[in-house]
């Protein structure tokens, strides 16, 4: 084996190597096995970290079916693990749920809602900077996120800028409209505007947005794994993942290729023989764009579901070992 096929070898090892990465996202298309991935990734993290958390920040939630556990926006210990927790939560219903705690007098959570959607975007930004407030105050040694599909992904990872620049032109707008919002409190009959709470704390994510940002664009403390199958819709949208995380100043070195078909040489299925040559052909076009610096693992499709712990727990094995088709 050559020096650059043994520094990029197809597994997901050098992940779990890297003892210092804090943040690792796990990202693609609806149906690409991505929830798949970053399970038995989290699983097999499990095996060598301390403490991993794996949330969900894709609308379609889908722990809970992969994990046969319920799963909400609290952490829970995943059954049969002592260090692996879960969540699935809803980045734009965070941003509802400030509004709703900041009108304490009943009157004024509508007006607040319709300032911060104002701004296109601010909604989800200030739910990620909930969300990011709310993680940070546990303590894990990493955290895996399985993200929604890749428009939505690349939204989530340009947050904190978003929310950098929109949190000055809310401020903007509090100062113009405080006053008006304070006389309409008063002459409803309530104490203290519930905008000096909310703009209060919009302020308080400054801090944290700003150290995420910064850690996001690390390359020690954040990795972006992609999740695709050999497909060419797949690997364009594989590609358009990786130039934008390049943009973005975000780390991106592994690439996962699911639901690959290895018929056996006496296999009749001319189905599975035509889509197997298919599925090369993009296979080597994937190692032609990003041998040199992406590992790339192949995961193989399955006959069944992966569903529950001990089918993740044996199917993330393929992670670290190559997988190699039977004779």
């Amino acid at each position: 084996m050559s020096e650059l096929e043994s520094e990029f070898a197809p597994t997901l090892q050098n992940v779990l190597d890297q003892k210092s990465l804090k943040w690792i996202f796990c990202g693609t298309r609806q149906g690409w096995c991505k929830t798949t991935t970053s399970c038995s990734l989290a699983i097999q993290l499990a095996s060598c970290r301390e403490s991993v958390l794996l949330i969900s920040t894709d609308p379609a939630h889908n722990l809970s079916d992969a994990f046969n556990q319920k799963f909400g926006k609290d952490a829970t210990k995943v059954d049969g693990f002592t260090n692996l927790y879960a969540m699935e939560i809803d980045p734009t219903s965070s941003l509802q749920e400030m509004v709703e705690q900041s009108d304490q007098n009943g009157v004024m959570g509508s007006m607040m809602q319709d300032l911060a959607f104002a701004i296109p975007g601010v909604d989800e930004a200030m739910g990620f900077a909930e969300i990011m407030k709310h993680v940070k105050s546990m303590e894990y040694s990493v955290i895996v996120f399985d993200t929604a599909p890749t428009g939505h992904t690349l939204r989530f990872l340009s947050f904190p800028s978003v929310l950098e620049k929109a949190l000055g032109k809310l401020s903007t707008l509090g100062g113009r409209f405080g006053p008006m919002i304070q006389q309409m409190s008063a002459m409803l009959g309530g104490g203290q505007a519930p905008q000096e709470d909310m703009f209060a704390k919009l302020d308080s994510m400054r801090e944290v947005i700003t150290e995420v940002n910064t850690q996001f664009k690390d390359p020690e403390k954040t990795t972006f794994i992609c999740v695709c199958i050999s497909e060419f819709l797949s690997l364009y949208e594989t590609e358009r993942l990786v130039q934008e995380l390049t943009s973005y100043e975000i780390d991106t070195h592994n690439i996962v290729v699911n639901q690959l078909l290895f018929p056996k040489a006496s296999s009749n299925c001319e189905h599975c023989s035509v889509r197997h040559k298919m599925q090369q052909k993009y296979l080597n076009d994937a190692h032609e764009l990003y041998d040199e610096f992406f590992h790339i693992v192949q995961l193989p499709l399955l006959t069944e579901e992966v569903r529950g712990a001990e089918k993740l727990k044996e199917f993330s094995k393929m992670l670290v070992t190559p997988y190699f088709p039977p004779e």
